[in-house]
This record gives C-alpha cells, structure tokens and sequence, in this order.
C-alpha cells in the first residue's frame, strides 16, 4: 500500500490526495470490477475509526502481521476514492477475530446509510455528505488461522451474530462468509443450516513450486497443475452450496477473494515477489477455470494488486511497471460482461512425478451479442502448438488477435526493462468456418471474431 498506492498528498510522486495517478491510471486501463480492503490478516486487526478524520490526528497503531507500524493514512475514504478512481466496486472486508458487532455494524452505516444520524453526520464532517455505496461486505477473514484459530462452528456462531446487522430490512449488499477447505465449510453450512444466509462463500487458493524465478522445468509444469487444483475445490464446494440452499438453489455463490502464486522466497515483513511469465500464464488458466464455472465463481480477486505476492503491479520510488500477470488481466478482459460458452477441450497431456496428468492446452470462451471471445494458453515450454477452434454449427470470421509471450519462463518486468514481457497482435486465419493458429511454447493467446 504505501508508496504503491498510497504516497501522501504532499509526495513528489504525482498524485490525487494522495493516491498515484500512474498506478491508477493503470489499473482503471483493466475494468477491475472489485477491490477488496483492508485485508487479509489486517482486516481482523483494523479499527475502521482509525482511519476517518484529519489524517495528523490518527492514532499510529502496530501492524502485527506486517511488522511495521500503521499510521493510518490511508482509510475509509480513500479507499472509496481509490476505487473511484479505478472505477471498480469497492469491498469491505469486516474485523470478526478482535473486533465486535457494534464496530462492524456502525462501520456499515458510517458508509451507507443515506439517513441522518450521528455516523452520517460525521462522515459529512469528514467530506462525503452521500452515503458510499459498498455492494460487498465480509465476515471476517481467514477465520482458522490469523482471523482468530476458530473452529468452523465457533465462527458459525460468530457470523450468525455480526451479520445480523449487515441485512436489515430492504438492504441489497452483499455478505461474504469465511471459507476454507470442503470439510471446514461443510461443517459451516450444518452450523448454520442454510446457506442463504449468507451471499458469497470466500475461499482462499495459494499455489507454488520452487523459486519465484529460478526453478526447474519440473517446477514449472507443477505450479500449472497447483493452481489447478482449485477447480476441484470448485466443484465440491458448489455442490455442497447447492445442497445447503435446498427448495432455491443457485444464489448463493463463491468468491475466490484471494488467489495466486506464493513462492517460497515471498517472505516477511514485505511478501515482495519477482512475477514472471510463468505465474502469469497460471493466471490465464485459472481464468479459463473462473470462466468454466461461472454460474457459481461469482467474485475472483488476485493476490495481490501492487508489490506483494503475485502483484498487477510493481513500483520502486517514483517508477511504475505492470507484471506479465498485469497483461494476463488485460489480455482476458474482453471475457468480462460477456456470457460463458461450454468449452470441449483435445489436447496432450503431461504426466507429472506424482502420478498427476496435466492438460498442455487451456482454453475458454464468452460470447457478447453476436461476437465470441476465445482464450487458448499453450504450457508447453518447448513445443508450439497448432489450435483450431470451431463453434458447432456456427462459423466464426473477422478474426483478430493478440498474444502473450515472452523468451523464457522466468522473464519478468522491471524498472530497467518494463516492457519485455506484454502483448502483440498476432494473424488468426479462418478455414471453413474455425479459427486456425499456432502459438508458440510458452504463449497466451485471445482471438476476437464474428459469429455467423
């Protein structure tokens, strides 16, 4: 956050109060639907009345998962700005491990009540007379582990109470409970004994494989099958959703609200992360994963947006470049706002040392009106790959395409080099009615054409 996104209104880096216009420039380029704040493990640490008011007279706290301190500068209303400035919907993730229902509950009418009461009238004084408007409100986070080690009924009986205040009466947000694995969530949902008692399930999905930058061709092709493993969670999960939503089934969803690669040399206090080729294209089929099942993946958010972990974004001082993962967002976008299409998929495959087989070809595709969006990701690190992509009784035409690649596995961005990894248009033919390409080892590509 700090000197990423937040600099102070009086940084020589330039900014809108505070906030860097070049890394907000860079995010609004991508049409992110949601940001999602203040954490994390912070998040059930925050006080939310720490960071509203005149910013020298906010209290300066200990962070106790990052290992600094906190002066609070960036709160509240910048982050409404923030998201403002990205165009994206803001998402609150709510203190359940340290804090109480009150907080959370007066922290919720701080944002959106549009009435005039004490909080409302603060939030005037404080320069924002129009209630926010916050469509996502969290539970708590990670409540097993860093949100307060409870037991998926202890924190059953937690959300039961705090969201109680989160859902009176005409309220359209939305409420996110805290997920895990499937027999922490299983355990939940009997507790509760419905699942429409919340609106999105939150579950959490980190994979890795060797050094961020110095791994083996093993170490490569495993991190591509870690990441998949999240569709099978996926799979159970919505199953176990549906079964909890008895006589109504299908509005209850998940949000995979955190997600990416987490190499073993991302360590504390900073979590900083070189971001290569190689984690941006297990983005890209984890794209193709979110897309194959989006009648139940409703909310994705990567981890994380800027300097930790598999960031969009990396910054040192007053210089700013965007990560290969960076151009994976932008490549995929035009998925966005589009309706999902049934993908039937022939490719090789890959068997790993652990008995594990993975598919060498991803691929995904949408449709808006009468065009059609398609994504094909070749993991292959050695061998192209010849892609013909047919549409049933269909044909596509008009084709046009771009193309994520770099030289090697590990190349990355930096401040010396910030544009060796990103995007170029390629030449996508059509034969008969399919799109026909080859795309070298190590690529992404997306093809835009017509449906006739």
């Amino acid at each position: 956050m700090d000197e990423g996104i937040w600099v102070g209104p009086d940084s020589a880096i330039p900014n809108r109060d505070g906030i860097r216009t070049d890394v907000a420039d860079a995010l609004g380029e991508l049409g992110l639907a949601v940001l999602r704040w203040p954490g994390g493990c912070f998040a059930d640490q925050y006080d939310w009345r720490d960071g509203i008011g005149p910013r020298e007279q906010r209290p300066r706290r200990r962070n106790i998962w990052w290992g600094k301190e906190e002066d609070n500068g960036f709160g509240t209303h910048e982050f409404m700005a923030f998201c403002e400035m990205v165009d994206a919907d803001p998402y609150i993730c709510g203190n359940v491990g340290s804090g109480t229902p009150r907080e959370l509950m007066e922290w919720f009418e701080y944002c959106t009540y549009d009435g005039d009461t004490t909080l409302t009238r603060l939030r005037a004084e404080n320069g924002h007379p129009e209630p926010f408007d916050v469509p996502f409100w969290g539970v708590g986070n990670e409540n097993y582990g860093c949100g307060g080690h409870m037991s998926a009924e202890q924190y059953a009986r937690l959300y039961q109470v705090f969201s109680t205040y989160l859902r009176p009466r005409g309220n359209h947000h939305k409420t996110i409970a805290c997920g895990l694995d499937h027999d922490w969530n299983h355990r939940l949902l009997r507790e509760l004994g419905s699942a429409h008692t919340f609106d999105l399930l939150s579950i959490h999905h980190y994979y890795k494989a060797g050094h961020s930058t110095e791994f083996t061709e093993e170490e490569y092709y495993r991190l591509m099958a870690e990441a998949l493993k999240l569709e099978a969670r996926i799979i159970r999960d919505t199953h176990l959703l549906r079964f909890f939503e008895g006589d109504a089934p299908g509005r209850v969803g998940l949000a995979i609200d955190e997600w990416g690669a987490w190499h073993p040399d991302a360590e504390g206090p900073g979590y900083f992360m070189q971001t290569t080729l190689r984690d941006a294209l297990s983005a890209t089929i984890l794209f193709d994963v979110f897309n194959r099942h989006a009648d139940s993946v409703q909310m994705t958010n990567i981890a994380q947006t800027i300097n930790v972990l598999h960031s969009l974004i990396q910054t040192d001082g007053a210089r700013m470049w965007r990560t290969p993962t960076y151009w994976a967002y932008m490549l995929c976008k035009p998925h966005r706002g589009g309706r999902a299409l049934r993908t039937v998929l022939e490719c090789e495959r890959r068997e790993l040392p652990d008995g594990r087989t993975l598919p060498l070809v991803s691929a995904s595709a949408s449709r808006d009106g009468d065009r059609a969006f398609v994504t094909v990701t070749n993991l292959q690190m050695t061998e192209p790959v010849e892609v013909s992509v047919g549409v049933g009784e269909l044909r596509l035409d008009g084709a046009e395409g771009r193309m994520l690649c770099a030289d090697a596995a590990n190349a990355l961005n930096s401040a010396e080099e910030p544009e060796r990894v990103g995007l170029v248009d390629v030449r996508v033919r059509t034969a008969e009615g399919a799109l026909v390409c080859e795309l070298p080892p190590m690529s992404c590509l997306a093809v835009k054409a017509g449906l006739y």
